[in-house]
């Protein structure tokens, strides 16, 4: 039996995550949207760059969640997008409503499934997901520091003037402007960036990912980044469907690690069959500690607002 994903959102980071899901052969998806005939249209369309592109996965569109059943994956983008000058957080009350009904839905459709949670803000709606749904913590992640981490190696390839594949960045904390990028783990070629780039270009490095979605927002200016954000969604698929046990950064249910609890973050983890087994800690400086003690306060302000 071929596996199946489930994509909730059709619209440009969800249609991108189903491209590049049946593109990598990895599973049947449905896209399920409540804008009559996007889905389906849409996976029409990919169903139809089948025969050229090679792949025979097949994709399904629907307004309802019937076809979703028993999914072995389910990824959430539900929810508004942001919009010039409206911080991730302004989106905390308009989404929340729409990430419970859709993961009520989906968690009664798929019990087994493992949850991946794109909707912003992002570590407010993963909490959020894991109460409406009543399914272990292993079992709800929430999509993050993949992206993050995706940012911050561009900009350091950018600023050395290298191959991406020799980068590699390290982003803790909640996905927002309190996230907490470390210099002192990302590497070009195992050296660490500290030893390879002055302070200030470090710095810039270090805001620019921390703006990196609000930079594409704002040179867009009618839409939000997706590209980027779908392929990272589509890594932790992958990882998850074929069992790979990579060690990503994802935002995850807590339970004390780094001294934390009751509360999602970005920390990296290893991703199996299971979704997260176990969650990688590393030895932090009083500095990092701060920054990321910040940026758990500020997702546990969310969270409280939330009153889930």
């Amino acid at each position: 039996m071929r596996r199946k994903v489930s994509i909730i959102g059709a619209g440009n980071v969800g249609a991108s995550a189903a491209e590049r899901i049946v593109q990598r052969r990895l599973a049947d998806v449905v896209m399920v949207d409540i804008v009559e005939g996007l889905p389906q249209g849409k996976a029409l369309d990919l169903n139809e760059a089948g025969p050229v592109d090679g792949y025979d996965f097949r994709l399904t569109g629907s307004n309802g969640y019937a076809e979703t059943k028993d999914s072995d994956v389910v990824v959430i983008t539900s929810g508004l997008p942001r919009k010039p000058g409206m911080s991730r957080d302004d989106l905390l009350f308009k989404n929340f409503e729409i990430v419970k009904s859709v993961t009520e839905q989906v968690a009664k459709a798929s019990p087994r499934a493992t949850l991946i949670i794109v909707s912003n803000p992002l570590d407010a709606m993963a909490y959020t997901a894991l109460k409406a749904s009543g399914f272990p913590r292993e079992r709800v992640l929430g999509m993050a520091g993949v992206l993050d981490s995706a940012r911050m190696r561009f900009f350091i390839a950018e600023a050395m003037g290298v191959a991406v594949e020799n980068t590699h960045a390290f982003v803790l904390g909640g996905h927002g402007d309190s996230m907490v990028p470390l210099p002192r783990y990302s590497t070009v070629s195992g050296i660490p960036i500290t030893e390879l780039l002055p302070k200030d270009t470090i710095d810039a490095i270090v805001q620019r990912t921390r703006d990196g979605g609000i930079e594409v927002v704002n040179l867009l200016k009618t839409g939000s980044a997706y590209y980027a954000p779908a392929t990272s969604v589509v890594q932790m698929v992958q990882s998850i469907l074929l069992d790979e046990h990579k060690i990503l950064p994802c935002a995850v249910y807590l339970q004390g690690e780094y001294g934390y609890r009751d509360v999602y973050l970005g920390v990296p983890v290893r991703l199996g069959a299971g979704g997260m087994e176990k969650v990688i800690e590393i030895r932090l400086q009083p500095d990092e500690k701060a920054a990321l003690d910040k940026s758990a306060a500020a997702v546990r302000e969310l969270i409280v607002k939330l009153k889930v």
